[in-house]
């Protein structure tokens, strides 16, 4: 009922829910019945261990769609060794580093995860994951094992780090290089993937993965600083040191200390964190102009546009600091429906970054970076897409090169914008049959 509430607050939220639900036209539908049973369980794990990414990896270019699946449970049983706190360190971190060797197996399946596991499932059932995964290309094969042992071992290492495990992260290297392991790698496998069904541009490849890199750490940024307490409650930390000790001697004292003077100095510490997370979204706007096959544009977009709302969200909001903050489910609806075309998103990301400027405070020791931050943001979109009648100042090769990668994918954002514009219609005349029906019954009892 509170959910029903305030989506009728929102009535634009409202419509847009009406609209994913029912109106929205899927790019790709899988078709269950066409496939084997084995296929058919790993989409049901999927489904049980993610509810973020399974609509959008279903509606996937069938080329890529069981592979990214596969890809994503793997790595997600990963993560559920490494995430166990009930598995003894000499279990977990050889397991973690061998865990890329199962994958050469037939069937292989681990029952050690405590019984409180959520997602233990994907664990006790990787017999159909080994099924599936031997039956893809080669090449995507060596993709998926290659950043498994990449992220297995960089796991591993964190469990054997003693300071990490008592103190999180000290320097901001240190954090990037964590949010790497856990999300980077996760990207870069995903660039690979798309480059080779050329469905992306080659030039995500290129300078070490700077880009991709850029948008697994605005994700994992974003959501450590929005988990701030229940990371406490679970007795860990990922916040780096270099950060929060500006603004006080121990991290919990941000929730234990109610007081006005530190409730400050934790919205302090939020913002040189949100500062940090902000220096990845140049690079990520940019990763998605050169994402050519629609359903992969959507897969990355979304995530990225949840991101940049979270950030706005939790940016000078004390409640983070004692209690887990979400975006509203109606945003949420929203956000999915208007990332579909890089303008839209664009749009979005100019949106929420004005919401961040225009939250800043006067007092905030970062006031001025973000603010500088922000602006330098807004210009780098309107080279992107510059307004009516404007030229931006300073363009340089570079930026010519992005308006560049801009125009060549424009055709497939016109047909794109095509479908939304009859969503929209259908969308509309429902909405609108309803509202009168509802209306006359209003009138008629009332006559």
């Amino acid at each position: 009922m509170g959910k029903l509430l305030q989506l009728l607050a929102h009535p634009d939220e409202f419509k847009a829910a009406i609209q994913l639900k029912f109106f929205r036209n899927s790019l790709h539908v899988r078709d269950p019945a066409s496939q084997a049973q084995t296929l058919t369980d790993c989409y049901v794990l999927l489904k049980k261990t993610s509810r973020s990414f399974a609509a959008v990896i279903e509606e996937l270019h069938p080329e890529l769609k069981d592979a990214i699946m596969i890809f994503y449970l793997v790595l997600r049983a990963l993560d559920t060794v490494e995430d166990d706190m009930t598995i003894l360190p000499e279990i977990k971190t050889p397991l973690l580093r061998e865990f890329h060797e199962k994958l050469n197996l037939k069937t292989w399946s681990f029952n050690g995860n405590g019984p409180n596991e959520k997602d233990r499932i994907v664990l006790t059932d990787f017999n159909v994951i080994l099924t599936e995964y031997h039956k893809l290309k080669p090449e995507y094969q060596d993709i998926i094992k290659d950043i498994t042992l990449k992220m297995g071992n960089g796991m591993a290492d964190y469990i054997l780090d003693e300071e990490f495990n008592v103190n999180g992260v000290s320097t901001v290297k240190d954090y990037d290089l964590y949010c790497h392991y856990v999300a980077g790698l996760v990207g870069e496998g995903l660039t690979k993937l798309m480059v080779l069904a050329q469905f992306a541009n080659n030039e995500l490849m290129e300078d070490n993965f700077e880009k991709t890199e850029s948008m697994g750490l605005f994700l994992q940024e974003t959501n450590i600083i929005r988990d701030y307490h229940e990371d406490l409650e679970d007795g860990r930390s990922f916040w780096p040191k270099e950060i929060w000790s500006k603004y006080t001697d121990s991290l919990p004292s941000f929730h234990k200390d109610t007081s006005v003077a530190s409730e400050n100095q934790g919205l302090y510490c939020i913002s040189d964190l949100v500062l940090n997370s902000l220096g990845h979204v140049k690079d990520v706007l940019t990763y998605l102009s050169l994402v050519k096959d629609p359903s992969c544009f959507n897969f990355c977009a979304i995530p990225q546009v949840m991101a940049i709302a979270t950030l706005a969200t939790i940016y000078n909001n004390p409640d983070i600091l004692h209690k887990n903050v979400k975006i509203r489910k109606g945003t949420t609806c929203k956000l999915i429906l208007n990332s579909r075309t890089l303008p839209d998103v664009v749009r979005i990301f100019k949106h929420y970054i004005q919401v961040i400027n225009h939250k800043s405070r006067v007092e905030d020791p970062n006031y001025l970076k973000i603010g500088i931050k922000c602006g330098e943001i807004e210009q780098y979109i309107e080279s992107m897409y510059p307004s009516p009648n404007s030229i931006p100042a300073g363009v340089t090769k570079k930026s010519t090169e992005i308006v560049n990668n801009i125009n060549a994918r424009s055709h497939i954002d016109e047909e794109v914008s095509e479908s939304i514009k009859t969503e929209e219609l259908h969308c509309n005349l429902v909405l609108g049959a309803v509202l009168l029906i509802v209306s006359g019954t209003i009138v008629y009892s009332l006559s």
